[in-house]
């Protein structure tokens, strides 16, 4: 397998993380020229929201074991597998949002939760069809982490 490199950027948005009302935020992923040929965006205005993979590239700490969700003792203590928590081994976010407009290597977004400067790694459309099929579960705790998040 070739490294995965930074495929664009973040731009806007916030400078620093929260941890609730991402819904708002609009920031644009600026894709990388000398990767990308404008015609690679070509038929994606099409499409209501993307799936953005990014890095959390101000993460400092990695959790390999369990945590509280947020720190929070409120909450089990879950692996770090079992959340979403930007301290994971590869700093690794992955992320559904609005596509409000396509300007040629430009996408301007809402509901990104990445930072300003964020390297983006890869952006797909979002297709239904990839979400899960039939009945979702998810522990209590997360619904009430998640509550404000967007």
């Amino acid at each position: 397998m070739d490294p995965i490199s930074p495929i664009g950027v973040v731009r806007g948005g916030r400078r620093e993380a929260f941890e609730d009302g991402w819904g708002s935020v609009v920031s644009r992923i600026e894709l990388d020229p000398e990767v990308f040929e404008e015609s690679a965006t070509s038929g994606l205005e099409e499409y209501s929201h993307v799936e953005v993979v990014f890095a959390f590239h101000l993460a400092t700490r990695t959790c390999t074991s369990a945590q509280h969700p947020r720190g929070n003792t409120a909450w089990p203590v879950r692996g770090i597998l079992a959340q979403r928590a930007p301290n994971r081994p590869n700093h690794l976010g992955v992320s559904v949002c609005a596509l409000a407009a396509v300007d040629g290597l430009t996408l301007s977004v809402e509901g990104l939760d990445a930072l300003d400067g964020s390297p983006v790694l890869d952006v797909k459309p979002y297709l239904p069809e990839f979400a899960p099929r039939g009945r979702v579960r998810v522990p209590g705790w997360s619904v009430e982490l998640m509550r404000s998040y967007f």
